[in-house]
């Protein structure tokens, strides 16, 4: 009640930014595919890690929000100035290939989607239309133009939410698996924990929050640590609930089914929910693409550009970051180029997931060194219940990566 409160709040609502975008753009279409497999192929086992991330990716992206805020840097220029430079390297090439292979599930999903939402066509000239659509509107419109109308589109995935109140569930059951853990162990079943970990708690996440703190300062936008803290709150709420709902639509409607895509899942809703929350959903998944992709790109941009120590920033027009454009271009055709690839569409997409999760724990790791480290943030270093949230983020996605490996 306390949340809802202060969602309600007229503070809450000019607080909203960063955190929200980057809460919208975690539940991006490869994560959709990733979510609607979970339910498809395990039911309601899956549900339990959605709530189980929800104060860990809180705490673990205010830990990058607090870093961007205090420091005024992002979060590559911050270990470029504490650590090593092959360690920055290492940590940025892993960022950008993880990147390039989720933004080449998510043009995908996005041509599926349209190729869903117009009837006729082919899903990879959809594809291509779309990458080509987002690498514009990165390049020449300010990326605050247009993401205002954008975010209001990943609505449509709220199709899943009421489609959940249309078919027959066990609410009992569903309130055990959501609250106790339960999972065969075996490598299957290890490598989708580590997946949606990977989707909910992933790196690109950390590197787009701390570089927009920075940008919402360059813009005058000085917001107090409050509006920051209750912006991821907000952001990271409506992100797992999404989650939540998408696995537990899937384990309803499709558990058996073999996942290939987020567009398949979209199909899925008609025998429920009827054409029209279908369409809907597919509609999300064109927003939430085209809110995501920049963010993917983006990040990779920042982390390179941070590292180089180059002119950076969304709102920078092409001839005035032009380093800045160019990775941006490169990461969105290099994902477009994967799709056309002998590879696996699903198989990419787990990979990304699972990639995600693996290098999220040395940066992890390195961010609550960060955050603890008074040279950088002097007093404003994180708090005793915040090091101990942040630290168990850690150690959860330690466990599962060790785990994974093991099997």
């Amino acid at each position: 009640m306390k949340l809802l409160k202060h969602i309600t709040d007229h503070d809450a609502v000019q607080a909203l930014g960063p955190g929200l975008i980057t809460g919208a753009a975690d539940d991006d279409p490869s994560g959709i595919a990733t979510y609607s497999q979970a339910g498809a192929q395990f039911g309601f086992n899956m549900l339990w890690t959605v709530v189980l991330t929800y104060p860990l990716m809180v705490g673990i992206q205010l830990v990058s929000a607090r870093i961007g805020f205090i420091t005024g840097d992002g979060l590559a220029a911050n270990i470029r100035r504490a650590y090593p430079r092959p360690l920055l390297w290492m940590i940025v090439l892993l960022l950008l290939v993880a990147n390039i292979i989720n933004i080449a599930a998510d043009v995908a999903a996005m041509g599926e989607a349209l190729r869903l939402v117009i009837g006729v066509g082919t899903a990879h000239l959809y594809s291509l239309a779309c990458g080509f659509l987002c690498l514009s509107l990165q390049v020449f419109l300010p990326y605050r133009s247009y993401v205002r109308v954008l975010k209001w589109l990943t609505l449509g995935l709220l199709a899943y939410v009421a489609t959940v109140f249309a078919v027959h569930l066990s609410w009992g059951q569903v309130l055990r698996a959501s609250l106790m853990p339960h999972f065969d162990w075996n490598a299957t079943s290890i490598g989708m924990i580590v997946a949606i970990f990977g989707t909910t708690i992933s790196p690109y996440l950390f590197f787009w929050q701390a570089s927009q703190e920075v940008e919402e300062m360059r813009e005058g936008t000085r917001r107090s640590l409050r509006k920051v803290k209750l912006d991821t709150l907000i952001g990271m709420a409506f992100s797992n609930l999404v989650a939540f709902f998408i696995i537990l639509t899937a384990a309803a409607t499709l558990n058996g089914v073999d996942i290939q895509s987020s567009a398949q899942a979209a199909e899925a809703l008609k025998p429920v929910a009827g054409e029209f929350a279908s369409l809907i959903f597919a509609l999300g998944i064109l927003g939430t693409g085209l809110l995501a992709i920049p963010v993917l790109a983006g990040s990779a941009a920042y982390a390179v550009t941070e590292s180089f120590q180059w002119k950076n920033g969304l709102d920078f027009k092409l001839l005035e970051a032009r380093e800045f454009y160019a990775i941006i271009s490169l990461a969105t055709i290099g994902g477009m180029a994967l799709d056309f690839a002998p590879v696996d569409p699903i198989k990419a997409l787990l990979w990304s997931a699972q990639i995600n999760g693996v290098i999220a724990v040395p940066i992890m790791i390195i961010m609550m060194l960060l955050a603890n480290n008074k040279k950088l943030m002097g007093q404003a270093t994180l708090t005793r219940r915040h090091t101990v949230l942040g630290w168990m983020g850690v150690a959860l996605m330690f466990a599962a990566v060790f785990g994974m490996l093991a099997c």
